[in-house]
């Protein structure tokens, strides 16, 4: 038997037909590695075993009331042999057939790399704030593969933005050494669990790496209805991973919330696109940032709460909590 170089870990549920496109892709790849592709479906009532089937993966199932973002991705990486561990999305399809390949060669580019994540390219559907806010944030990280350590502590005390640029990290698109994994796997966290595994590693002195040579299509339009709920627990999760919260008071968010828009608007503006469509992303930008800011300061301060408002806030508004209890 050929030895593993790779072991690709994809936690699915209800992953509809975009499954069977990621897994297309997947086994596509044009890469002189050699890879196993391990699917861990928590209660799947679609389509979604009928398409792993399909392929020649290893398919493990587990309750619905075990999953967990970290304890479901150690579970399947404990399942395979590969050197390395990639991780990946349902809905996060690889946009080249050498995505594998540059991977691997850029967690190649030092032993003290503990992992790595790859760049997000819009779906072509995505929402144009998006697809601005996509590109905005992975240039940032450089525009060819990059290793990030942990240089400058007093800085990294100092300056939030600072902790935030090093811990970033994506599972949506992710590699990890097996052996720094072994020593270390992730939490059982119910967000941010990539972000507090990079912070770890970067804490302790490995590395990460910025490979824009690893693409995946990952992106969503979410209905308005539902931001608000994505921005608490985003920001119940940065607040445990940062102590971060988006406002001291309740005070400071409209004019937050101008300033986003007025930017917002601004970028729409010089768009070539007619004047109707202006308006409605307009209108989008203002619902979408009411949201962001007010359900993220709900999140922030969650920790100020007691614990009978708490458990009222989580079942009210919680996304993370309703996939729990689903």
């Amino acid at each position: 038997m050929s030895k593993i170089d790779v072991s690709i870990v994809i936690p699915t549920k209800n992953a509809g037909p975009l499954l069977d496109r990621v897994l297309q892709a997947v086994f596509e790849q044009k890469t002189e590695y050699v890879y196993e592709v391990i699917c861990v479906d928590s209660g799947s009532k679609d389509e979604t075993l009928d398409i792993i089937r399909k392929y020649p993966c290893r398919l493990f199932q587990i309750p619905p009331e075990e999953f967990g973002h970290g304890k479901t991705r150690n579970y399947g990486a404990a399942q395979g042999t590969g050197t390395f561990i990639v991780f990946i999305t349902q809905d996060a399809l690889p946009a080249a057939d050498t995505w594998l390949q540059n991977f691997i060669d850029a967690m190649k580019l030092d032993e003290r790399i503990a992992g790595g994540f790859g760049i997000h390219y819009p779906y072509p559907d995505c929402n144009l704030l998006d697809v601005r806010d996509l590109a905005n944030h992975f240039k940032g990280f450089g525009e060819t593969n990059t290793v990030y350590f942990l240089e400058d502590r007093e800085r990294y005390e100092r300056e939030e933005g600072y902790r935030h640029f090093l811990a970033f990290f994506s599972d949506n698109n992710a590699c990890l050494r097996r052996s720094v994994w072994e020593k270390y796997p992730y939490e059982d966290v119910n967000f941010a669990e990539d972000q507090f595994w990079a912070r770890k590693m970067i804490e302790l002195g490995y590395g990460k790496v910025y490979c824009p040579y690893a693409p995946v299509y990952h992106s969503h339009n979410y209905k308005l209805t539902t931001y608000f709920a994505r921005y608490y627990d985003e920001h119940k999760g940065l607040y445990e991973l940062h102590g971060y919260e988006n406002a001291r008071h309740w005070t400071a968010l409209p004019g937050m919330l101008y300033r986003q828009v007025r930017g917002d608007c601004a970028y729409i503006r010089h768009l070539e696109i007619p004047k109707r469509k202006k308006i409605y992303w307009a209108f989008y930008s203002l619902m979408r940032n009411f949201d962001r800011f007010w359900g993220g300061y709900m999140g922030g301060k969650y920790h100020t709460y007691s614990p009978a408002k708490q458990r009222f806030l989580d079942r009210h508004i919680s996304q993370q909590y309703k996939q729990r209890k689903a």
